[in-house]
This record gives C-alpha cells, sequence and structure tokens, in this order.
C-alpha cells in the first residue's frame, strides 16, 4: 500500500473524498461537472498545494490533513511527455482539463497520477469517487497540520 495526503478545510471534512468541490469549481484536471478527489503523494506537496492557491495564509490553520492509503495495482501513471508546453501554467490548461475529463469519463482506473504544476518531478493522484476500486482506499482520521510557526510568519 501507498499512502497520499489530502488536505481540506475543517469544513468540509464529511465530504473530502467526494469530489464535490471539484465538481462545483473544476480544477487543473477537470472542468466543473466532473467529480474528483484531488491528492498528493506527500503531505508537503499537498500542503505546498494548498498554499499557492490561499489568499490569506493564516487560513491554512483551519485545515486538517487526511492521509489515504491505497494499492497501486488501481493507478494508472499519466506520461508527462504527452503533455503541451506550458500545461503547468497558473491557470488550467486545455489539455489538462480534457485529459482529466475523458479520465473520468472513460473510468480506466480509480487513481490517476499526474504532474504538479508546481513541482513537475513530483505526483499529484486524482482520484475517481464514483470508480469500483475507490472501495480500496483506506482514509484514515485527519489530523492537524504539522506546521512550524515559522510556516506562517514567512507566508504572511
Amino acid at each position: 500500500m501507498q499512502t497520499a495526503w489530502r488536505i481540506v478545510h475543517q469544513n468540509h471534512i464529511s465530504g473530502a473524498f467526494s469530489g464535490e468541490g471539484a465538481r462545483l469549481g473544476g480544477g487543473r484536471w477537470n472542468s466543473e461537472g466532473f467529480a474528483i478527489v484531488y491528492a498528493a503523494e506527500s503531505l508537503s506537496l499537498a500542503l505546498f498545494e494548498i498554499i499557492v492557491h490561499l489568499e490569506f495564509k493564516a487560513a491554512l490553520k483551519l485545515y486538517k490533513a487526511i492521509p489515504v492509503n491505497y494499492p497501486e495495482t488501481i493507478v494508472e501513471i499519466l506520461d508527462p511527455s504527452t503533455l503541451p508546453e506550458g500545461w503547468n501554467t497558473p491557470h488550467p490548461h486545455p489539455s489538462t482539463l480534457l485529459t482529466g475529463n475523458h479520465w473520468i469519463r472513460q473510468g480506466s482506473s480509480a487513481i490517476l497520477q499526474v504532474p504538479s504544476a508546481i513541482v513537475p518531478i513530483e505526483s499529484n493522484l486524482l482520484i475517481n469517487p464514483v470508480h469500483p476500486d475507490f472501495q480500496a482506499l483506506e482514509i484514515g482520521d485527519p489530523i492537524d497540520l504539522p506546521l512550524d510557526p515559522r510556516v506562517l510568519e514567512k507566508l504572511k
């Protein structure tokens, strides 16, 4: 089993693995209307992914980290070389939206491993909450973000 991390606002813990937030607002790898759960291979990458999107860094105190264990057999890996130049611009690129939407429509796997737009040599995981293999995930209990206070001081 491998472990990934999802960071969510404490008010959204109960629906953290529903994909509802991404379905309503879209994301880098999905258009509105497509439910996807975003996670990262490491807690530090998950934290970094949240930090770049937060307007008020002090809000990190309101977030929780949730570990999720998964078998490697339910993961499909996207070859980063298939992505066009500029796929990792600050706003979602049409190629990433099409890739994620196609993956959800096809239902080819419960998890799609994709490169992080922020740290492209590391990976994020897209989780399909309606795929039959979603049941193989072991979702852990939410924990407080184990942050050194200096992190918030430096991010003001």
